[in-house]
């Protein structure tokens, strides 16, 4: 999967983050995202596999969707049979962000970008449009640390686990007001809280890698990104648990549903009968071979944003891969036209 896709989904995150970058600091999020979406089908339609998205955009930002179920890549076409064959055919589940951090792109701010992972049929958990509680870590910690544990618990385990004082530890925290109890805890405990946004995405990656001065992830976002959360830590060995959230009560928003019990019954029609249990991930990103793309569309703690140069533009990608068991920073000048000027850095 990995020698045959691994450029081509290089070139979808990429499409995807110069179409939402042209629209950084517009102010206009959905635009950001529609131009995301559009450039990312496109290209996927031109990848030679049989591609169903298991994960898409979301309905909570009344974003246009690369919607649940939908089929992408060349195979899909009417007339596949013609130039398909059967049993070389590569069918792959994806799950998709077009324009990670909309309002951070709408007003300019770090750490936006385009995001997918993908898996052989079946491998990605098809998670609902709710909310999960999240908890990542560094590899070290992975195993050791728990979601079930309570934060104090979790921060003791990971100093121990990294050699490191309770209080050089930084914890990233969705900015909301749900996580006004989790934030104190952190902070009476010693460690310190790095409040972001949007984007947790980018902040749970960042927790494998040392040298972002991100330790962990904690707090409740969106369950769809949580599974592409997964899928790179999965890749990179590093700890990543969720648990899906269905009481409204709890994210206090009014966006998941109009009741605790409408949501539970939603989730036993999806197939899942214990709405309280804890994945992790090679739970939710449980295939056999996984590859997880991203690029960033404004500058983050991983990848640079998208510069534009007078004849074209660069991007730099993240790429991960189970198969290859590898990280790959790509840096990509894309040629519009005859360029002007060709700079290095």
């Amino acid at each position: 999967m990995e020698n045959t896709l691994g450029l081509e989904i290089i070139e979808v995150v990429e499409q995807a983050a110069i179409a939402s970058s042209r629209w950084m600091g517009k102010g206009e999020k959905n635009t950001a995202d529609q131009v995301a979406v559009e450039a990312m089908r496109e290209r996927m339609n031109k990848i030679h596999m049989r591609g169903r998205i298991v994960i898409g955009e979301g309905e909570r930002d009344e974003a246009p969707m690369l919607y649940i179920g939908e089929e992408v890549g060349i195979c899909t076409r009417e007339d596949a049979k013609t130039f398909c064959n059967p049993d070389e055919l590569i069918e792959i589940d994806i799950a998709v962000d077009p324009c990670e951090g909309t309002n951070l792109v709408a007003y300019g701010q770090n750490g936006s970008m385009a995001v997918l992972a993908i898996s052989e049929k079946g491998g990605l958990f098809a998670a609902p449009d709710f909310y999960m509680k999240k908890l990542a870590a560094p590899p070290p910690a992975r195993g050791h640390v728990d979601i079930n544990k309570t934060p104090t618990q979790n921060l003791k385990i990971l100093s121990e686990c990294l050699d490191r004082a309770v209080e050089e530890l930084v914890v990233v925290v969705m900015d909301r007001p749900r996580h006004k109890e989790l934030i104190e805890e952190i902070r009476q405990v010693g460690a310190r809280v790095r409040l972001i946004s949007d984007g947790d995405v980018s902040a749970a990656i960042s927790c494998a890698f040392a040298g972002t001065n991100i330790h962990c992830l904690m707090g409740i976002g969106a369950a769809p990104e949580g599974v592409i959360s997964a899928a790179a830590l999965r890749c990179l060995g590093g700890h990543f648990q969720g648990q899906l959230i269905y009481d409204p009560e709890v994210v206090k928003t009014g966006l998941i549903g109009e009741s605790r019990e409408g949501n539970i019954a939603r989730l036993k029609e999806m197939g899942i009968t214990d709405p309280d249990r804890s994945y992790n991930a090679d739970e939710l990103a449980s295939g056999n071979t996984v590859l997880f793309a991203a690029c960033g569309i404004t500058p983050g703690t991983l990848m640079e944003g998208v510069r534009f140069f007078p004849g074209g533009v660069r991007t730099q990608s993240l790429v991960i891969s189970s198969q290859s068991q590898t990280a790959r920073f790509v840096d990509t000048i894309h040629l519009f036209e005859e360029p002007k000027i060709l700079q290095l850095r």
